[in-house]
C-alpha cells in the first residue's frame, strides 16, 4: 500500500485491536507454521487463525488471507508472515502480520471503506469504532 499520512495511525489501531490474536498465534510452534506455509496447507492455517480470532472477535472479522511467508536461517530466529483479512462492519483491511521471537508487527497492504467519509480523520475514527464493535469484550476508545 502506498503510505499516506494516515497509514501509521491506522496500522497502530489495527495492530492494537488484533494484538490478542497475534499473541495466541505466537503460542504456536514456529516450525509448524513454517511447515504449513511451505506445504501450502492454507486451510489448516485458516483454521488456526480463525481459532485464535474467535476468542476475541465476532466470527469472520479476522481470517487468514491469501498466503504468507517465512524467514528461517541457520544463524537467526524464525519469523513468520501471515496474510490477514480483517473485516469489521464497513471496512476491509488486508494486512500482513509478522510473528517473531519476542514481538509481532502488522503492516496494512490495503484498506477499503464501504462508505468512506470525505475527511480521512473520520475514516480513521470509523475504523477504530468498527474494530471495537467487532470485539467480544468492549474497551473504552481512550485505550487505543
Amino acid at each position: 500500500m502506498k503510505k499516506c499520512t494516515y497509514s501509521t495511525e491506522r496500522e497502530e489501531i489495527v495492530a492494537q485491536a488484533i494484538s490478542p490474536v497475534a499473541s495466541e498465534l505466537r503460542l504456536l510452534d514456529a516450525g509448524d507454521l513454517i511447515s504449513l506455509l511451505r506445504l501450502e496447507c492454507h486451510s489448516s492455517l485458516a483454521d488456526l487463525v480463525s481459532s485464535a480470532a474467535e476468542l476475541y472477535f465476532h466470527p469472520g472479522t479476522v481470517s487468514f488471507g491469501a498466503g504468507g511467508d517465512y524467514k528461517l536461517e541457520w544463524n537467526g530466529k524464525p519469523e513468520v508472515v501471515l496474510d490477514l483479512e480483517i473485516k469489521p462492519r464497513g471496512v476491509s483491511v488486508y494486512a500482513r502480520l509478522t510473528l517473531a521471537d519476542q514481538l509481532a508487527a502488522l503492516e496494512i497492504d490495503h484498506i477499503a471503506f464501504q462508505a468512506p467519509f470525505e475527511d480521512p480523520h473520520d475514516n480513521t475514527a470509523f475504523l477504530a469504532q468498527s474494530l471495537q464493535e467487532a470485539k467480544f469484550v468492549k474497551t473504552s476508545n481512550s485505550q487505543m
